[in-house]
C-alpha cells in the first residue's frame, strides 16, 4: 500500500557513530566473550605453567587489559548509585592486579563475565515496537482542490483541507466525512473487529483503513496531532518512562556487599596481611548472585518456550509471579476476536436452516467479515451451500442474487427493505424488536429471518480467573474499546467488578499509570495496536500474537503463540518456580561463601584456593538453578 511507509515526521534520529574507541565500548556485551575466553586461557596456562617466571607477568598483563573495562564499568555504576552484585568481584579484580595473584584474579573475571553473558542472553532483544508503529504510519494523503488532486506528505495536510482517501487505503489525519459512504477497519484503534460505518458528519481517526468506497473528508488536525501519531508517542513515552525494575541479585547485593567490605576490614585489623583481604574479596565474590539468577532465568525462558511462550526479559520472567492486579483487553484476549453467527431465527414460512442456507448462497459471494461468519457457521451445520447467480453486492451494505430460483437479500434493515420493498414492515418489526450485530434476510419480498452476530467468550474463562486469584492477583479490571454496555455486560457474565469501556488507548495506559501510582504491580494482557501503549506501560505486558501479533507483540514483554488466554497463568507459575530456584540457590551459595570468607579472614584460605573453592560453590549454584528448565 501506498501510504504505509513512514512519516517523516515521526522518523527518529540515529545515533552518531564516530568516535574513538572507549571503555564503555569494550566493556560492551560484544567485549566480553573475548574478555571471558582470555580469562580462561590465562587461568589454564597458569595452573599448568606455574613454575615459569613469565607466567605471572603474563597474567597480570592481560587480568589488566580484560578486567580493566570491567572493573571501569562497574565503578560508573557504582557512581550512578547502581549498587550491584559485581562491585566485590571488581575490588577482587582490583586487589589480585595490586597483590600480583593473576590466577585468583582471572579466575574471578571467568565467573563475572561469563554471568554477564548470561544476562544479556536472559535479557533477550530490544522492543521494536516504535518502529514498527513508524513503520505503518501514513505517510501520503490526497487532497483536493477543486477538481484538482494533488499527492502531499501528511505534514503537509492544514486543518480545513478536503481530502480524498480511497478503498484501501489508512486514513491521514483525524477529520470528519464530507461526502461519500464507507466501512472502516477500526481494529488497530479500539481492537472492535467489526468495520464501522462512515457517512456525511462521521467523525474518523487517522489509522482507521478505508474498506470500500471513496470518500471525502474534512481534515480537523494536523497528522502530528491525530490519534496515530499520539499512539506512537504514548508507546515512546511508555518504554523511556517505565521505572527501572531493581533485579533479584541486586536486592541480595545491598546487604551481602557490606558485610564483604566489614570482613576485609576486620582481616585487615587482625592480621595487617593484605593477602587475606583479597582472599576474603575473593571467596566472598558473590558468584551466587551473578550467576544463579540468570541461568535459573534462562532455564525458566526455555520452558516457556516449550509451553509457546516467549518470555522476552530476564525482568519479566522475574516480574511475572508477583504482580498482584491484572488488566484485560476485551476483544481478542477475553474472546475470540471476531463475530460469529449466533443465532438464526426464523420471522417468516421459511425454517431457520432454510434462512442460512439460502444466506450462505449469496453471502459466498462477499468477501464481508460477517458473510465470512455465515458460511463457517453453514459449514458448522453440515449444509451443503448452494450455487447463487446474478449476485450484486452494495460494499458495507449488503448481497442480493438468485438462489435455487429465489430471489435472495441479506444484509443491513435498510438495504434489505430497499431491496424488497414488501418486506419493509416486517424487517422494521424485526429491528425493533432486538439490539447487537445483526443481518437480515428477505426472500421474494418476504421477511424470512435474522442473523445475529457476537464475539465469542473464550472457553475455560471462569477458571482462568479463580486460578489467577489463587496465584495472588487481588484486583482484575476488564478494559475495552467497545461500548460500556457490552463491556459490562461481559464482566459481570465473568465475574470482574471492575469493567470499563469506550477506552482509547490513552485512556488504557491513565488506567495502568494510576495503578502504579497506588503500588500495584500490574499486567496488562492485549492483542491489537490499540493496546500496545497500555502493554509498554504496565510493570509486564503480555500479548495474544498466535495470529501474528504485530505492534502489540513488539510492545510487550512476554508473548503468547498460542491463541490461549488462560497460558498467562502458566505464564505466571513458570516465572515464580524459576525465581524461587534462584532465591534458593543465592541464600545457599551466600551461605558457603560466607563460611569461606570466615575461614579465609582467619588466613586458612589463600587467594587463589579461595578463587578455585568459590568456582566449586558456582558449580553448586548452577546445577541447582538449572532445574528452572525441567518441566
Amino acid at each position: 500500500m501506498a501510504n504505509s511507509t513512514p512519516a517523516a515526521h515521526l522518523k527518529r534520529p540515529t545515533a552518531n557513530s564516530h568516535g574513538a574507541l572507549s571503555i564503555s565500548r569494550l566493556a560492551s556485551p560484544a567485549w566480553r566473550f573475548p574478555a571471558a575466553a582470555l580469562a580462561a586461557l590465562v587461568v589454564t596456562i597458569g595452573l599448568t605453567a606455574a613454575d615459569y617466571r613469565w607466567s605471572d607477568e603474563i597474567g597480570i598483563a592481560l587480568l589488566v587489559a580484560t578486567g580493566g573495562p570491567v572493573v571501569a564499568r562497574t565503578a560508573r555504576g557504582a557512581l550512578r548509585g547502581h549498587f550491584a552484585a559485581d562491585i566485590v568481584a571488581a575490588l577482587a579484580i582490583v586487589g589480585a592486579i595490586v597483590l600480583w595473584q593473576p590466577v585468583a584474579g582471572l579466575v574471578i573475571l571467568l565467573m563475572q563475565t561469563g554471568g554477564d553473558l548470561l544476562e544479556r542472553y536472559a535479557e533477550g532483544r530490544a522492543s521494536a515496537a516504535v518502529r514498527e508503529l513508524e513503520a505503518r504510519a501514513p505517510r501520503r494523503a490526497n487532497r483536493t482542490r477543486g477538481s484538482v488532486i494533488e499527492v502531499i506528505a501528511v505534514d503537509d495536510i492544514a486543518v480545513g483541507d478536503d481530502l480524498l482517501v480511497r478503498p484501501g487505503e489508512m486514513i491521514p489525519c483525524d477529520g470528519v466525512v464530507s461526502t461519500g459512504v464507507s466501512h472502516l477497519e477500526v481494529a488497530r484503534l479500539t481492537g472492535e473487529p467489526s468495520p464501522e460505518r462512515v457517512a456525511p458528519g462521521s467523525v474518523v481517526r487517522s489509522g482507521a483503513i478505508n474498506l470500500e468506497g471513496a470518500f471525502h473528508m474534512r481534515a480537523t488536525a494536523l497528522a502530528s496531532e491525530s490519534l496515530y501519531a499520539r499512539i506512537v508517542e504514548l508507546v515512546r513515552t511508555a518504554q523511556s518512562e517505565k521505572s527501572p525494575i531493581q533485579r533479584l541479585a541486586d536486592r541480595y547485593a545491598v546487604w551481602f556487599t557490606p558485610i564483604t567490605i566489614v570482613a576485609c576490614i576486620a582481616a585487615w585489623a587482625a592480621s595487617g596481611d593484605p593477602l587475606r583481604v583479597l582472599a576474603v574479596l575473593v571467596v566472598a565474590t558473590p558468584c551466587p548472585l551473578i550467576l544463579a539468577t540468570p541461568v535459573a532465568v534462562i532455564g525458566g525462558i526455555n520452558r516457556a518456550a516449550r509451553h509457546q511462550i516467549v518470555v522476552r526479559s530476564g525482568a519479566a520472567l522475574e516480574q511475572i509471579g508477583s504482580v498482584d492486579t491484572a488488566v484485560f483487553d476485551k476483544t481478542g484476549t477475553l474472546t475470540v476476536g471476531y463475530p460469529e453467527v449466533a443465532a438464526v431465527r426464523a420471522i417468516g414460512t421459511l425454517s431457520e436452516l432454510d434462512v442460512l442456507d439460502l444466506a450462505a448462497g449469496v453471502e459466498q459471494h462477499s468477501g464481508h467479515l460477517l458473510a465470512r461468519s455465515v458460511i463457517v457457521e453453514a459449514e458448522r451445520r453440515a449444509v451443503v451451500i448452494p450455487a447463487a447467480s446474478n449476485v450484486i453486492e452494495a460494499p458495507g451494505q449488503g448481497v442480493t442474487g438468485m438462489v435455487r430460483g429465489r430471489r435472495v437479500s441479506v444484509g443491513s434493515s435498510q438495504f434489505v427493505s430497499a431491496e424488497q420493498a414488501s418486506a419493509a414492515e416486517a424487517i422494521a418489526a424485526a429491528r425493533a424488536s432486538g439490539h447487537g450485530l445483526r443481518a437480515y434476510v428477505a426472500v421474494d419480498g418476504h421477511a424470512a429471518g435474522v442473523i445475529e452476530y457476537a464475539d465469542r467468550t473464550r472457553d475455560g474463562l471462569p477458571q482462568f480467573f479463580a486460578e489467577l486469584r489463587t496465584l495472588g492477583v487481588t484486583r482484575i479490571l476488564l478494559v475495552s474499546g467497545d461500548h460500556h454496555e457490552n463491556v459490562a455486560e461481559l464482566a459481570a457474565t465473568l465475574g470482574i467488578s471492575e469493567a470499563r469501556g469506550d477506552m482509547m488507548p490513552d485512556d488504557k495506559v491513565n488506567v495502568v499509570r494510576a495503578l502504579l501510582a497506588e503500588g500495584r504491580r500490574v499486567l496488562m494482557t492485549g492483542d491489537g495496536t490499540n493496546d500496545a501503549p497500555a502493554l509498554s506501560s504496565a510493570t509486564v505486558g503480555i500479548a495474544l500474537a498466535a495470529h501474528g501479533g504485530g505492534i502489540s507483540a513488539e510492545a510487550a514483554d512476554i508473548v503468547l503463540l498460542a491463541d490461549d488466554v488462560t497460558r498467562v497463568t502458566t505464564a505466571m507459575q513458570i516465572g515464580r518456580r524459576a525465581t524461587g530456584i534462584a532465591r534458593q540457590s543465592i541464600v545457599v551459595g551466600l551461605g558457603l561463601s560466607g563460611i569461606a570468607m570466615v575461614a579465609a579472614a582467619m588466613g586458612y584460605i589463600p587467594p587463589t584456593a579461595g578463587a578455585l573453592l568459590q568456582e566449586g560453590i558456582d558449580v553448586a549454584v548452577i546445577l541447582n538453578a538449572l532445574r528452572a528448565s525441567r518441566g
